[in-house]
């Protein structure tokens, strides 16, 4: 049986990117003979820490434990027939530990979701950015066996490293992302966005927009943010909601219009689509910028609307708002784009293929 170690940030169930990347597929290919073994680096009590302000030395601390960590996989890549890497095996900017793996004898399978060859930091460790090497990606590529893009975007720059590389999407699993209709289409409509606190920035940008809505449609409407318990804002009256997995289906399910909100640039295109693709296993009616893999995942008008100037923005959501039987339309519709296209049950054959073709 093919024995798999998995190299991380993060432990299970904690990232949005490990999750709806390989996570979900972890049952079923265990189930067709692979043994899996992990190896976060970070763990749950570093996480408050390493996601705080300052704190310096103890940031120290955890990334020498995570050297230490990294050292030790070291020692046991031989016991493995393939090591697969999610994005990177440490923050810092070394790939000394992923050169390592691909010189040993397990064969390395790099995944990657986001345009990470680019610089992108969490506000909180803005600071120390310079540690990083996002330039890496690039090593980590040629240095694979096989690599499994999220995008064509990223699949595209993949292939200029490495031949053997081939694109599935970030999915979804329909069968708990499912629409829960009796938490929605209450007395105000629940204009939502979800996401971590390093993409807050996007809704931050967009909340101009939506103040003009709030001021057109004052007692009809509402705002909802998952996803980051401190953000505060008084225009809107809004307050973030913590995420939780037990919780995350419950608190989208509030939702009657989800929001996908991003700029037109380099990292925005290599983004996956997984925050509309949530909100569309909802039954949400979803209104995306029409930026990278967005415009694969909308068919404007029929499962969603894709908007990119302000002006076309408030005349979508002004549609939705008005009008309850366009947003169970457009909501059935883009579930059903979910479960064909973007879920866990139509994609598992292809990450079942790619561990046995790693192994060829």
């Amino acid at each position: 049986m093919p024995k798999v170690l998995v190299i991380s940030d993060h432990r299970f169930n904690r990232s949005p990117s490990q999750r709806y990347r390989y996570e979900q597929y972890i049952p079923f290919l265990e189930k067709n003979g692979f043994i899996f073994t992990y190896s976060p680096i970070i763990s749950e009590s570093d996480d408050k820490v390493f996601y705080s302000k300052g704190k310096l030395f103890i940031k120290g601390l955890i990334a020498l434990k995570s050297l230490w960590i990294r050292f030790n996989d070291w020692m046991r890549f031989n016991k493995f027939d393939i090591i697969f890497i999610q994005r990177e095996a440490l923050f810092l900017g070394s790939t000394f530990f992923e050169q390592r793996a691909y010189k040993s004898k397990a064969k390395v399978i790099f995944d990657f979701d986001d345009s990470i060859w680019l610089m992108d930091t969490s506000p909180e460790n803005k600071k120390y950015e310079f540690l990083k090497n996002p330039g890496k990606t690039k090593t980590n590529i040629k240095n694979a066996h096989l690599v499994i893009a999220g995008n064509k975007y990223l699949a595209d720059f993949s292939k200029q490293f490495n031949s053997n590389t081939i694109t599935i999407p970030t999915s979804v699993d329909c069968a708990f992302h499912k629409p829960i209709a009796e938490l929605r289409g209450k007395e105000k409509v629940v204009i939502g966005w979800s996401g971590s606190i390093s993409t807050i920035k996007h809704f931050e940008s967009f909340t101009p927009t939506l103040k003009k809505l709030k001021a057109k449609y004052e007692n009809k409407i509402t705002f909802k943010l998952l996803g980051e318990l401190n953000y505060i804002n008084t225009d809107l009256l809004l307050k973030g909601d913590a995420w939780a997995a037990e919780t995350e289906v419950q608190e989208l399910n509030k939702i009657d219009i989800g929001l996908m909100p991003l700029p037109d640039d380099e990292w925005a295109k290599g983004k996956c689509g997984l925050k509309g693709l949530t909100y569309m296993a909802c039954g949400i009616a979803t209104v995306m910028s029409p930026v990278g893999v967005n415009k694969e995942i909308i068919t404007h008008g029929q499962n969603g609307f894709l908007a990119t100037t302000e002006e076309e923005w408030l005349n979508y959501l002004s549609q939705l708002i008005e009008n309850k039987e366009l947003r169970l339309k457009l909501g059935e519709a883009g579930r059903q784009t979910v479960i064909e296209k973007y879920s866990v049950e139509a994609n598992k054959e292809k990450y079942f293929l790619a561990f046995l073709s790693a192994l060829s």
